[in-house]
């Protein structure tokens, strides 16, 4: 009856044929024809290990407002992913962007959104505002 099977689905793309293996094997655990791995000792983690949460990345809220950022400057640990939040008041779009890293976000006026960072090396890193470049200047002081 399996050999049918996939001999029809064949014709119909392997994602149909995909979708009927699951369903059928859903089928026979559900009859009990396969074993239900057992829950104390075929969980997924191995034996010993503890399940952790990844710890909450450190947020930095910046505005912009006018293509002036506040703060001007943020001081961040090296070597750590951090998150900052972007709040653009407007009146125009901000495009924040670093060249260096290939980093670029856009909003629109009255738009907030956000951007993980990698790890950054120690030192200074400069990212702008690329419609309002004298004034929309970011600097993270990586320490």
């Amino acid at each position: 009856m399996g050999f049918l099977m996939a001999a029809h689905y064949r014709s119909m793309g392997r994602w149909v044929a995909w979708a009927a293996a699951l369903l059928c094997g859903a089928a026979a655990l559900a009859q009990g024809s396969a074993p239900a791995p057992d829950a104390a000792t075929d969980s997924g983690v191995a034996q010993g290990a503890v399940a952790r949460r990844a710890a909450p990345l450190q947020t930095y809220v910046v505005e912009v407002t006018d293509g002036v950022f506040e703060p001007k400057r943020l001081d961040v640990p090296a070597q750590t992913r951090f998150k900052i939040e972007l709040v653009n008041h407007g009146p125009g779009p901000l495009e924040f962007e670093n060249d260096e890293m290939n980093i670029e976000k856009v909003l629109g006026a009255g738009a907030r959104s956000f951007l993980v960072l990698p790890p950054l090396p120690p030192g200074k890193h400069e990212f702008v505002d690329e419609f309002n470049p004298v004034t929309g200047v970011l600097e993270i002081h990586a320490r």
